[in-house]
């Protein structure tokens, strides 16, 4: 079996893996149908979802655009290969899948909060409508 040598880790890698642990949260806002929790949830996964992602982009740029406009071959020297591939333009690929799902969670979430505030405030209304009734009656 062929040996896989990976450049050390930025750091960003370990604080991005928590917005995994956050899913769990959201599950369970979605659960027990709770706007602060899951709220908690997208904030959270701004700062370790959206943010580690945005720090890769800004760092692997600089070889993504050396690749993607080199004319000299003596160029490509500069840029970190794995397997022969350079390796920020594999961080993008993974970047671009990770951004289409933390963005999709984002917009769930945000549409959940505000069905959930939309069907609180029918209630609300309801109840102050059957008031108003019960006053007049009486």
């Amino acid at each position: 079996m062929k040996n896989l040598a990976f450049e050390a880790s930025l750091g960003g890698e370990y604080i991005w893996c928590i917005s995994l642990l956050l899913s769990f949260f959201g599950l369970d806002a979605i659960k027990k149908n709770r706007v602060v929790a899951m709220r908690n949830y997208m904030i959270g996964l701004t700062l370790f979802g959206f943010l580690p992602l945005l720090y890769a982009i800004i760092y692997y740029f600089p070889d993504v655009w050396t690749y993607l406009t080199f004319d000299d071959e003596e160029e490509l020297e500069e840029i970190h290969m794995w397997q022969g591939y350079p390796y920020g333009l594999l961080w993008y690929a993974f970047i671009i899948l990770a951004l289409q799902v933390h963005s999709f969670s984002m917009y769930s979430a945000w549409k959940l909060i505000t069905s959930w505030k939309a069907k609180g405030t029918k209630k609300i209304r309801l109840k102050h409508v059957h008031m108003m009734c019960h006053k007049l009656l009486v």
